[in-house]
């Protein structure tokens, strides 16, 4: 395998002179990586959603219901080709591109390559710790923190990488994961029809039908702790960490026009790859196509997310080069999906302290009246909700709460900046 040699560093992308070492100024944020994470949270909603209609017995797709009326198995089959098994891979595509727009304007500032490493190793411990307390509070099914670990253990092991390392390992993740895949489609297609499972619907909604608190808790901090081993396992987030490091070493989001063509291909064939087989599994799911090899389709659902992350991604970033083009400056819808990407972190958070109280049967149990149509209807009123308050924010001149918490943590420690050539000179 290709390492980077001590004399051979990667290129780094080039950023702009007066960036800032703790956090761009909004003047000179690019617009599609900030308006791609505004839109992921609506993604992330309609994701969640589900997971609250408790009482529901699961279908075919693990936490959509197995019943419904003409407007319920729309909304199902619309997620599960839209949105299930997307998100997160378009998250964690978008995080490691901000993890390669700080380190680039560390440097760029002048920031030690020690200390610009310690931020993020600093940041990513505190986003651990950050996940726990969500998950024991709120929510079992937090990202936070697999994301915090992803970047504890991807960032010394490829932050340095050549791009032809990236490349490969790229390869080798993908190729591991279609391995995968293609043993659970021959082991679903080899089981005997009605062969008991593990039910995953009732294990991830234990904590969310529970009537205590304090309990519900209990339930919730082991069941978010699986979760952290199962997101490396299943290394769809691995393989995108890699791809948008990558992607963000080359300035992809930030300047679209200049790989316009690529995009587009991404756009298009990453979205058909996941949207096809989301397609056949949400016909299965509503019971328009036999449901025979519905965990086959499954898996494949599954792993294609990856491509569809990235496809979305591509498709904002596309999407970005095309309102930049037309001159003008960004419309008021625009203009508050932005100001809500700026705070995505807090925007998430907002989510779970709606969807959680409200829903669960520990807060005010409503989760037990929706559904999937109206499921839907809560997750586009919150996200919308979240859109308005951004907006306030932006126009006040402020940051979302939980980013001014998560870079109070970050840069408590002073960096220590590299000395210009003239003073070492003098």
């Amino acid at each position: 395998m290709t390492t980077t040699r001590p004399d051979t560093p990667p290129p780094e992308p080039p950023v702009p002179a007066a960036a800032s070492a703790g956090s761009t100024p909004v003047s000179e944020r690019a617009l599609a990586p900030d308006l791609a994470r505004g839109m992921m949270l609506l993604l992330i909603a309609l994701a969640h959603v589900p997971w609250f209609i408790y009482d529901a017995p699961a279908g075919l797709a693990m936490l959509h219901p197995d019943q419904g009326n003409l407007a319920d198995r729309i909304a199902q089959v619309a997620s599960l080709v839209v949105v299930d098994a997307r998100t997160h891979t378009m998250f964690g595509f978008l995080f490691a591109y901000g993890i390669g727009q700080m380190y680039a304007r560390q440097k760029a500032h002048g920031t030690r390559d020690e200390d610009a490493r310690r931020i993020l190793r600093t940041r990513h411990l505190w986003m651990l710790a950050l996940g726990a307390v969500h998950a024991l509070l709120l929510w079992q099914g937090d990202i936070i923190g697999t994301y915090g670990l992803i970047g504890l253990l991807m960032v010394p092991l490829f932050l340095h990488r050549t791009d032809r390392t990236l490349k490969v390992w790229t390869a080798v993740l993908l190729a591991a994961g279609a391995l995968f895949t293609a043993l659970s489609v021959l082991g679903a297609m080899a089981a005997p029809a009605g062969a008991p499972g593990v039910d995953a619907a009732a294990v991830q909604r234990a904590s969310i039908a529970e009537t205590g608190y304090l309990l519900s808790a209990a339930v919730r901090l082991p069941t978010w702790v699986f979760g952290l081993g199962s997101g490396l396992l299943s290394l769809a987030l691995p393989t995108v960490f890699l791809i948008g490091l990558l992607a963000a070493r080359h300035r992809f989001l930030e300047e679209p026009q200049r790989h316009l063509p690529l995009l587009r291909r991404v756009a298009v064939w990453g979205i058909a790859a996941g949207w096809v087989p989301g397609l056949v599994l949400g016909l299965q799911h509503v019971g328009v196509l036999d449901p025979v090899y519905g965990p086959a389709v499954a898996s494949v659902h599954f792993y294609t997310g990856i491509f569809t992350g990235v496809g979305y991604a591509a498709l904002f970033g596309l999407l970005a080069h095309r309102l930049t083009a037309r001159g003008g400056g960004p419309s008021l819808p625009v203009r508050a999906l932005v100001a809500l990407g700026r705070r995505s972190l807090s925007g998430y958070l907002a989510q779970s302290a709606v969807f959680a109280p409200f829903l669960a049967a520990w807060g005010l149990g409503l989760g037990v009246h929706l559904s999937s149509w109206s499921a839907v209807l809560v997750a586009f009123g919150t996200w919308l909700l979240t859109v308005l308050a951004a907006y306030l924010l932006d126009r006040a001149g402020r940051r979302g709460p939980a980013e001014v918490l998560l870079r109070t943590l970050t840069y408590r420690k002073p960096v220590r900046r590299r000395r210009p050539a003239a003073e070492h000179a003098g």
